[in-house]
């Protein structure tokens, strides 16, 4: 199936969970998470605020209990950089004061950045996912460009409401696979 038929299919499905919903499949992905990902070797961790308008998953949890179980982890979260249309990386902790940018997206006040090269794992928003380990973002490309910059041993992880499909059939070279995707019920192995 093409990116755009995925797109506003998952986005209209992840749009109608309800609110119980979304709070049960968060939580049900952050446990997934960590009960099958190793963190004692990760110093920074990059993770998205979800856009609430489109229904994604809440990482609220996910942040909580890095902070609670895993405080020498530094917790990094995405500012868009429309100028440049790249993502940069903001250290975020639970006194971080946020914004929401023009998107409707969360974002820190402060302008303490990491470069891409020092993150060990990010956790990947996404709207669809194949067995490959292909994704569908919002279509802008900023994860794409964002994840090439990251080192080859970063692990990227998508979490994700639904589970794969069998393909992308327009997925090309340049876009970045997943190494794995987390959904409520499993865990998918990208295929490289």
């Amino acid at each position: 199936m093409l990116k755009s038929e995925l797109r506003k299919i998952h986005l209209a499905n992840q749009k109608n969970l309800l609110p119980q919903e979304r709070t049960e499949k968060s939580k049900q992905i952050a446990n997934a998470f960590f009960q099958n990902f190793d963190l004692s070797r990760i110093e920074f961790l990059h993770c998205f605020l979800p856009i609430e308008k489109f229904n994604e998953i809440d990482t609220k949890p996910i942040f909580e209990r890095v902070w609670r179980e895993f405080p020498r982890v530094e917790t990094l979260v995405p500012r868009v950089n429309f100028q440049a249309s790249e993502i940069e990386n903001l250290k975020f902790t639970p006194d971080t004061s946020l914004i929401q940018n023009i998107w409707q997206i969360h974002e820190p006040t402060h302008d303490e950045l990491v470069e891409a090269g020092k993150i060990d794992l990010v956790l990947v928003p996404l709207l669809a996912f194949d067995k490959s380990g292909y994704r569908v973002g919002y279509g802008k490309g900023f994860y794409d460009r964002f994840l090439k910059n990251c080192r080859a041993d970063c692990l990227k992880i998508g979490l994700s409401y639904f589970a794969p499909i069998v393909e992308i059939t327009d997925a090309q070279d340049f876009d970045v696979q997943l190494d794995f995707c987390i959904t409520p019920e499993e865990i998918f192995k990208g295929k490289r």
